[in-house]
């Protein structure tokens, strides 16, 4: 089981401390998902929808490369 854990609200890495998902998160959801892209993009979209209510103040475009610009 991964350390790499989203904290809240700030969303941050449990286990690093860097912003959620982290790098070590990515690689980890790479694997998890391998052969199933539309399972992780779902995913991350609804953590997303969760992180928005927390990071008011972070604009949307930032949040949305954040959670979901990685995964293409």
């Amino acid at each position: 089981m991964t350390n790499h854990l989203p904290i809240t609200p700030a969303w941050t890495c449990g286990g690093c401390g860097a912003d959620w998902p982290c790098h070590t998160r990515h690689r980890e959801l790479r694997a998890e998902y391998d052969r199933a892209p539309v399972s992780l993009a779902l995913y991350l979209a609804a953590q997303l929808v969760h992180a928005t209510q927390d990071l008011t103040h972070v604009p949307a475009g930032h949040l949305h490369h954040r959670f979901l610009g990685w995964t293409r």
